[in-house]
């Protein structure tokens, strides 16, 4: 007998018939012996109506409230999955973030959890019953519901099943598992049977949308294996998906030098001209954008002038440009720029792999390769297992194919 979390993201909740196929696909869990929890999402598109009315209430809104509202899409669904599985002969109960409890920080809207107090939960499953538990949600001090973010879902079942000491965390979405890159993009992609913590944690944050990138980092820390699997093929043709586990569990034989080419146009570059070319004058710039909670990425600083200035450019999320346009301005004075440029049509494009770190010339390929393309690279930053180029946006799939290529992960035995 295992012990498994299941979590179902909002289009596999989107309706009741939906519902009524992740009923039926718990049910052949239970069936095969297995204690289940299920962590599910507001039914897709919920919770952005739910946002909207919260801004049409107050754009002053209350975050207490705010958090108690937008927090009701999963508690309908998991109520009606309840429902749905006890209609088709299976105990089920659905459990509330307070009635577990899940306690989180008092931060409402990014509330981070601390712990999970599971004694009731394992006095019902070892009962039969099915454990259904709304994602997104907690309590805080004060015993006010929170909600952790979006995509904080994805969060939920992952530290559910490091609560839960579960044997595996099977999340559902629309995708049947991780590719070396998006099939829309190049037909020729391939799943990947087996992906490491770090490879999926700097996939998600360069783009890849199979995870949240703060379910991957809990999974890490608690290690938690984590499988991706399709709600949408019939529990008669399911096939496996991509586990995510540790580096030691993948072993070497699997291992690849690049596991996957990731993309992500929700960025903006910014540059300053004319900087002062002195101590404290990067520390200016990045330190009001800190304050403000803006995220910095790419960060490229050119040789001086003779002048004595010099020019930094840098990338933000897209979303995060007004507000850092803003901030800049504001310190003008104290950074004393001359002008500030700022561009949208940017892609950044990513090559993964934990392969990289025993093998030289990864960067190398990438840049002759995009050079051969006629793609120019305007800010690169690496990590261990990673090297990102920012890129003109229209040049955004051409890289993307050309990459996956260059790298071998087309072959017939990419995958």
């Amino acid at each position: 007998m295992a012990r498994i979390v299941m979590k179902f993201g909002g289009t596999s909740m989107a309706g009741i018939e939906r519902i009524r196929s992740v009923a039926a696909r718990v049910k052949k869990e239970v069936d095969a012996g297995n204690q289940v929890a299920v962590v599910v999402s507001a039914m897709a598109g919920e919770t952005d109506r739910l946002v909207n009315f919260c801004r049409e209430a107050s754009s002053l809104y209350d975050p207490h409230e705010y958090d108690v509202v937008v927090s009701a899409g999963e508690q309908i669904t998991s109520g009606l999955l309840a429902i749905a599985l006890q209609a088709i002969g299976v105990s089920a109960r659905s459990w509330l973030g307070w009635q577990l409890p899940i306690h989180t920080s008092d931060a409402h809207g990014s509330a981070r959890i601390a712990d999970i107090d599971t004694t009731a939960l394992n006095a019902s499953l070892a009962k039969g019953e099915v454990a259904v538990i709304p994602g997104f949600q907690g309590v805080a001090s004060g015993e006010r519901v929170t909600t952790l973010g979006r995509g904080g879902s994805d969060t939920s079942a992952v530290a559910m099943a490091a609560a839960m000491k579960a044997d595996r965390c099977d999340i559902y979405t629309d995708v049947d598992g991780v590719y070396t890159t998006d099939p829309r993009i190049v037909p020729r992609a391939r799943k990947l049977k087996r992906v490491t913590y770090e490879e999926m944690l700097e996939l998600a944050s360069v783009g890849a949308k199979v995870l949240q990138t703060r379910s991957v980092g809990l999974a890490m820390k608690e290690h938690v294996r984590v499988q991706v699997l399709s709600s949408f093929l019939d529990t008669d043709e399911e096939e496996p998906g991509t586990l995510i586990v540790s580096e030691e569990e993948l072993g070497t034989m699997e291992r690849q030098l690049i596991t996957g080419i990731a993309h992500d146009k929700n960025e903006a570059k910014i540059t300053l001209t004319a900087v002062p070319d002195r101590p404290g004058a990067v520390a200016s710039i990045f330190t009001p954008l800190a304050d403000a909670n803006i995220n910095v990425d790419m960060i490229v600083q050119n040789v001086a002038h003779s002048t004595g200035s010099t020019d930094v450019t840098f990338t933000v999320p897209s979303a995060d440009l007004a507000r850092s346009l803003e901030v800049l301005n504001n310190a003008k004075g104290d950074i004393g720029f001359v002008e500030l440029v700022h561009d949208t049509r940017v892609a950044k494009i990513s090559v993964v792999g934990v392969g990289m770190r025993s093998h030289a010339g990864v960067a190398a390929t990438m840049f002759k390769t995009l050079g051969e393309r006629g793609i120019n690279i305007q800010a690169i930053t690496t990590s261990e297992i990673k090297v990102s180029v920012l890129i003109e946006e229209d040049y955004t799939e051409l890289a993307v194919r050309v990459l996956h290529t260059a790298y071998g992960l087309d072959a017939e035995d990419a995958a």
